[in-house]
């Protein structure tokens, strides 16, 4: 259907090659160079973790003080698609201490864009939750010949230090900007100035980026970035880490036709290969030494095709890669000889598919979105030993599976003056992660439950729906503006994934509870609401105030009634900014209501509330054809001891924290 609509009305071309087919529900910016609807006060040396908390379908599930991995509509990783720059990156961790975002640096990205729910980019799979891509920092070409970049920082809970430069070349064929970034942190100290120990960490990410045009319409770009951090503290875990480093690297051709059907072409290869070592020989009265390494590389190309014209803007990408993840762990009993165990049994994973979008304009103020992507998919499990230990508890289990999977969603959105309305749906299938289909023995630190995968479980989907109102005023000069909005969207799933008991099983970890089996249970359901205002003064004497509210609720449901883990209770955010030619500031309260309804069952206790508050201010200073930001501000002024739904085992945040920054533009 949307390839027949493409092809039958292609009347006139478009240059601008902007994946503009599918719906993005939010960007946060990272690089001050563009723009975008939302942005940290920090600047660039905030952390990709602080960028990403500006997003309000986003919150992150905290270990220590670095690496928190990313929920979107209260859904974690197993349901959430992360790409950097379209390129697929799986983590080697068997316990998330590395989710892909911890591979980027605020000096190399662009942007973050998410896209809610099933109407995910080309090369996401499996996101009934959602999918998140981390754009890089590209010059290109036609920029200013040469622009240098420093810019340095300084927070006092924790004694962080934050340091970074790039630098970048452009011209009319030949482009490169290139840097690097280190930022260090000693233990953190929670509200009433306790010390949380294991908290610290060091890391430093260098990158280059480069660009040719061959021709006036054909260009190759090309992307290495090395990333590693050290000496990482997990205080919510039993275990730290030695080092977790990454490469990652692709090569991208593109071609922009002169054409009245095909706008441009764009063919990307990559590679990345990722290193973690878990460490626990810092940590006192360690009953048993473990050594556990974990290793995933991930080789892949797209290749995308768009259409465009003035009735549809569509794409059309084809995907393949191929991942190899292998973990293991050696436990050292005191004077008894060291036990060995696979936990992730070499998998190897390969998946391709391709992926239809198009944004149609039926009428002036009416569009219709169409989303679809299917993928097959095969694993094989390459370890014998890890797979004869499995087939001890699934004797019926193969070495390997093939899967087919799948989303296609629909969002009809009416635009009359002032207002937006979108109304969608659509329906989603994911196939089992490799924890949860083949994990062997993981210990969850959480529920303390030893977990073990299962190779039988079928793939699990979802229907989604969604609605969206907002109103948005006139943007008349001298006028108050008002946005308010609200919106809503439901999962319904079927044979949902999650761990369940299994009495008949001895746990191995010393202090376990028991052990859970993943299996599926018939259904669940996870409910997101969310209102949003926002209201904009007319400037006074160059100065304008932007107040900001929002306030959601999210509810989630197991088969039984009984509540899932990780859904947010009550969240609220207020903030007023003041703007004015060169400075800002801005205040800012935020919290979560008391979780009273928490998932029991699966290891959750009740949370309570907390409101903090935040100050912050920057100055640009212009010094010849010089550009100096300057950045100050307090977090948690009143330095409130609180811990959030999703901080790990009750992990306390940050108390009173100061924070400085410079960055210097040449």
């Amino acid at each position: 259907m949307i390839i027949s609509l493409v092809l039958s009305s292609f009347l006139t071309f478009n240059n601008d090659t902007t994946d503009t087919s599918r719906q993005i529900d939010e960007v946060v910016v990272v690089s001050s160079k563009v723009g975008a609807n939302k942005h940290s006060v920090k600047g660039t040396i905030a952390s990709i973790d602080e960028h990403l908390s500006e997003l309000s379908h986003v919150t992150l599930v905290r270990r220590g003080s670095y690496a928190s991995e990313p929920i979107v509509n209260n859904m974690a990783s197993e349901r959430v698609s992360v790409t950097i720059d379209g390129m697929k990156i799986f983590y080697a961790c068997t316990d998330k201490m590395d989710p892909v975002t911890s591979y980027v640096e605020s000096s190399n990205l662009q942007s973050i864009s998410l896209n809610s729910g099933l109407n995910g980019n080309p090369q996401s799979t499996g996101n009934i939750g959602g999918s998140l891509d981390l754009k890089l920092h590209k010059t290109g070409f036609n920029k200013a010949p040469f622009l240098l970049n420093a810019s340095a920082g300084y927070e006092s809970n924790g004694n962080i230090q934050i340091y970074g430069a790039d630098a970048a070349f452009s011209s009319s064929r030949f482009y490169t900007n290139f840097g690097g970034f280190f930022r260090k942190a000693n233990n953190y100290k929670a509200g009433g100035n306790k010390e949380i120990p294991f908290s610290q960490f060091q890391k430093y990410n260098i990158f280059i980026n480069a660009g040719y045009k061959t021709t006036q319409n054909d260009k190759i770009e090309g992307t290495i970035i090395f990333d590693k951090a050290t000496n990482v503290g997990y205080p919510a875990l039993a275990m730290d880490v030695a080092k977790a480093e990454a490469v990652i690297t692709s090569l991208a051709y593109q071609h922009i036709f002169n054409h009245p059907l095909i706008a441009s072409w764009e063919t990307k290869a990559y590679y990345n290969h990722i290193t973690h070592i878990m460490d626990d020989t810092k940590r006192p009265d360690v009953q048993i030494h473990m050594d556990m390494p974990g290793k995933s590389y991930t080789t892949g190309i797209y290749s995308i095709l768009y259409l465009r014209n003035n009735t549809h803007d569509a794409s059309i990408n084809y995907d393949l890669y191929y991942n190899r993840r292998f973990a293991d762990m050696t436990m050292y009993p005191g004077e008894a000889s060291p036990m060995y165990m696979v936990t992730w049994p070499d998998i190897g994973t390969f998946n391709t598919g391709i992926a239809l979008a198009d944004a149609i304009t039926l009428a002036t103020e009416h569009t219709l979105f169409l989303n679809t992507k299917w993928t097959i998919q095969s694993q094989h499990l390459h370890n014998e030993e890890g797979y004869k230990a499995l087939k001890v508890f699934f004797p019926q289990m193969k070495q390997q599976y093939q899967q087919v999977i799948g989303r296609i969603s629909a969002n009809y959105e009416w635009a009359p003056r002032n207002w937006k309305i979108s109304l969608g749906t659509g329906w989603g299938s994911r196939a089992a992660t490799i924890t949860e289909a083949y994990g062997y023995y993981l210990n969850n630190t959480y529920d303390r439950y030893d977990y073990i995968g299962n190779p039988h479980l079928k793939n699990e989907s979802a229907i989604e729906c969604n609605a969206t109102i907002r109103y948005i005023s006139a943007k008349k000069e001298h006028n108050w503006k008002y946005n308010i909005g609200i919106d809503a969207n439901t999962f319904f799933f079927s044979n949902y994934i999650i761990g369940q008991f299994e009495q008949r099983i001895s746990p191995m970890t010393v202090g376990a509870e028991g052990v859970k089996v993943y299996a599926n249970i018939p259904h669940a359901h996870i409910i997101n609401t969310q209102l949003s205002t926002q209201i904009e003064t007319p400037r006074i004497h160059q100065i304008l105030f932007r107040w900001t509210g929002n306030i959601s609720y999210s509810q989630g449901k197991d088969n039984q009634g009984d509540n899932l883990p990780f859904i947010a209770p009550w969240t609220f955010t207020t903030s007023l900014n003041i703007e004015a030619t060169k400075w800002s500031a801005q205040i800012l309260w935020k919290g979560n209501a008391t979780q009273n309804s928490y998932g029991w069952k699966y290891g959750e206790r009740i949370t309570a509330g907390y409101g903090i508050l935040n100050i912050s201010a920057q100055h640009l200073f212009n010094v010849s054809s010089h550009i100096i930001t300057l950045r100050a501000g307090a977090e948690n002024i009143l330095d409130h001891y609180y811990t959030t739904y999703s901080d790990w085992n009750k992990l306390p945040q940050k108390g009173r924290n100061f924070y400085i920054s410079f960055a210097l533009k040449i």
